[in-house]
């Protein structure tokens, strides 16, 4: 199945109400927060370098993730 981003975007916008929109946005930004201070925080600047291995192991797999999409 290939849906375009914006055949999606188009979908929701009809689908939820109003104010669900707004609040997926939030959604989204605070998942990208914790992923952002639980795994690129921790790659960059830990002291250990078995956590800097596991976190940039873990940040290579989401990239991995996003990029086949």
């Amino acid at each position: 199945m290939n849906v375009s981003a914006s055949r999606v975007a188009v979908v929701l916008a009809a689908a939820l109400p109003i104010h669900g929109l707004p609040v997926m946005a939030v959604g989204l930004g605070v998942l990208a927060l914790l992923v952002y201070a639980g795994v690129v925080l921790p790659a960059v600047w830990s002291a250990k370098p078995a956590r800097r291995k596991a976190a940039a192991a873990v940040l290579r797999q989401i990239l991995d993730v996003i990029r086949r999409r």
